[in-house]
């Protein structure tokens, strides 16, 4: 059998190559000598075991084989081939190594109450090397998820602080993620994040932690790739969800930002709908200076007075001087809102006729 080992090993090969259709090209590459070597191994490590029998020594010899066969697992995943298919390989190897075999012990004279002891010894030794090199192949599996999710995760980042477009690129491929056209972010809380997942598309970013601008261990991060605003909006209904602006995947770090900031106002949901509130919100203290200026007149009345001439203001404003409209917006009478601009004008004089002084009184009112 020493002898026709050679042999049998091409057999075996030939016959996983023809029916097992991911293997067809395997041999071709660099994974086909390994591939190669460890049906010779585990051929020889048969016929070593055949020898010696299943006491110790027996088992001991064959170590070699079960380790091989375990790596043999670990490699499979590196080359995308699923369990199953080398199942099926082990399965044809088995089928194609005992005829051989077989045949040549039943030439030898081998009684047939050895050739059934020998028939054992195979499905055993299969089993055995089918489960060595499941574990290494879950094991390579568990280990390359994980290490593919940190790549993930890293990738998020780097898009949610805005590294350069070169940097982003070789994550993107290091993680075997394609880069999209469009990218939206969305904050939320982490335990919102598995519900919304489903929804979505596989190719969602998440980061959870070491969020660039962020100290809340609550929030998370999704970097949506290729959404409908209009179904993304819809997923995150009745979520404490921000959702920033649809952007180009190099502008991500903006949509990011602007998330940012509608939740310090807290704001939530489409950040799109809460623009201008965005815009007044950008620089708080220049927003206060502008309100103290732009509405300097109302300081030289009560407070209560100032309160209701600043509401009717704003609302004469919005409605272009409409006076029905602003006394239905403001639910007053049209007398009230007449009596109430005659005292803006003589308060503000001609500032509010001039184009500058009303876009100034527009912001401080917003």
């Amino acid at each position: 059998m020493r002898g026709d080992l050679r042999r049998t090993g091409t057999e075996v090969v030939a016959a996983i190559v023809a029916e097992v259709p991911d293997y067809r090209d395997a041999f071709a590459g660099p994974m086909g000598a390994t591939i190669e070597q460890a049906v010779a191994l585990a051929l020889d490590g048969f016929l070593e075991l055949a020898g010696r029998g299943i006491e110790p020594e027996g088992q001991q010899a064959i170590e070699t084989v079960v380790e091989g066969a375990y790596r043999l697992g670990q490699g499979e995943v590196r080359s995308g081939r699923s369990m199953e298919a080398l199942l099926a390989a082990y399965r044809v190897g088995a089928r194609v190594a005992w005829r051989s075999l077989a045949g040549r012990g039943v030439a030898a004279g081998l009684p047939a109450e050895q050739v059934a002891a020998f028939a054992e010894l195979v499905f055993a030794y299969i089993d055995q090397l089918s489960a060595a090199s499941a574990a290494g192949h879950a094991d390579e599996l568990e280990n390359s998820g994980r290490v593919r999710q940190r790549l993930l995760e890293r990738l998020a980042r780097q898009l949610l602080a805005g590294s350069p477009e070169a940097t982003v690129e070789v994550a993107a491929r290091r993680a075997e993620w394609s880069l999209p056209t469009t990218l939206t972010a969305v904050v939320l809380p982490t335990s919102q994040v598995r519900g919304v997942l489903p929804a979505l598309s596989s190719a969602t970013l998440v980061a959870v932690e070491d969020l660039p601008g962020v100290d809340d261990p609550e929030a998370a991060v999704l970097v949506v790739p290729d959404v409908h605003r209009a179904v993304l909006l819809r997923a995150l209904e009745g979520r404490r969800a921000v959702v920033g602006p649809t952007v180009g995947w190099r502008e991500v770090s903006g949509s990011y930002q602007r998330a940012l900031r509608a939740r310090a106002l807290e704001v939530v949901g489409d950040t799109d709908a809460e623009l201008p509130r965005l815009v007044l919100a950008a620089d708080r203290q220049a927003l206060a200076d502008l309100r103290a200026r732009a509405l300097a007149p109302l300081a030289e009345v009560r407070e209560s007075t100032a309160d209701k001439l600043g509401e009717t203001l704003r609302a004469w404003l919005l409605c272009r001087g409409r006076r029905e409209q602003v006394a239905e917006l403001l639910h007053v009478h049209p007398q009230t809102v007449r009596y109430r601009v005659g005292r803006l004008r003589e308060l503000f004089g001609d500032d509010l006729d001039d184009p500058e002084r009303v876009l100034e009184l527009v912001l401080a009112l917003g």
